[in-house]
């Protein structure tokens, strides 16, 4: 999903700019990837650190967590942290030097985001405010900032509009993970979305957003912020229809065979979805490149 993000700011710039700079791109994708992996590994930290984290709880039991699974020491976490966000500090440097300061103002807002958002004294995730950070964070910082070292320039009103459906479609994974660990979350006081308002409602507001993708991407066609070719979503259609039929359902009490990440149900569906609506939102802003049409 990181990646699908800074592409598409990538596509955004390659359509508007006279000189993209694709130097600057690759390295603004690169960074979001390691800062991805440096704010996964923060979360583990903060989250073992907190006394959430425990071998009965969802996170060690869908995937090994470094430290429960003795794969790294409690320092060594720490230092592979730092490391990644030195890398990501200098990548941060030559861009702000190439592109001006600003980027420092997108790499500020998306670090204080990715650290609070389990770090003490804020936990934005235990405060119902995990889900709209997720929504910036993969939204305007990721696509808008990849936009402004590619084009070398802040994004018009147009591109910033174009964050919104791809945002849209990764907040859905995030509520979904967040479904799935309601009642886990709720015993140790952690009030996501899916706590405070209840599992039903959070179902409801998780298709309404996936159906709300389409909303907006519709509104970028027909206002001719992009091309034509984004109207392939569409096909995924289908698609969200079968999720759909996911989230209408009862969780079903034990895993179905071979599946790979229980306890986790919701969050794989809207993954599933997620995957083809963000995929042909890309492909068609290379289309629109290739073949640019306005409506």
């Amino acid at each position: 999903m990181t990646a699908t993000s800074g592409l598409i700011g990538g596509l955004l710039a390659a359509a508007i700019a006279e000189r993209p700079n694709w130097l600057n791109f690759a390295l603004a994708v690169i960074g979001l990837v390691i800062a991805h992996a440096a704010n996964n590994m923060t979360n583990d930290y903060f989250d073992l650190a907190g006394g959430v984290d425990t071998n009965e709880y969802a996170r060690a039991q869908y995937a090994p967590h470094p430290i429960l699974a003795g794969l790294i020491s409690e320092r060594g976490l720490l230092a592979a942290i730092l490391i990644f966000n030195l890398v990501d500090a200098g990548i941060m440097i030559y861009l702000a030097l190439q592109s001006g300061w600003q980027i420092l103002v997108f790499a500020a807002l998306g670090l204080f985001i990715s650290v609070f958002y389990v770090a003490p004294p804020i936990k934005l995730k235990h405060h119902g405010l995990g889900e709209p950070g997720v929504f910036l964070v993969w939204g305007p910082l990721m696509i808008g900032g990849t936009y402004t070292v590619t084009a070398g320039e802040l994004p018009p009103a147009g591109v910033w509009l174009a964050c919104i459906p791809y945002a849209l479609v990764v907040t859905t994974v995030l509520m979904g993970k967040h479904i799935d660990k309601r009642e886990a979350d709720g015993a140790k006081g952690i009030h996501t979305i899916p706590v405070l308002i209840g599992e039903k409602p959070a179902l409801a507001l998780n298709m309404a957003l996936m159906i709300a993708y389409y909303a907006a991407v519709a509104g970028l066609l027909l206002t001719g912020t992009v091309g034509i070719w984004v109207g392939l979503v569409v096909l995924a259609v289908p698609r969200l229809v079968r999720v759909i039929r996911i989230y209408l359902k009862p969780r079903p009490a034990e895993p179905p065979e071979n599946y790979p990440v229980w306890p986790l149900w919701y969050v794989a569906a809207a993954f599933y979805h997620n995957k083809l609506a963000g995929g042909l939102f890309v492909l068609g802003l290379v289309l629109n490149l290739l073949l640019p049409i306005h409506l």
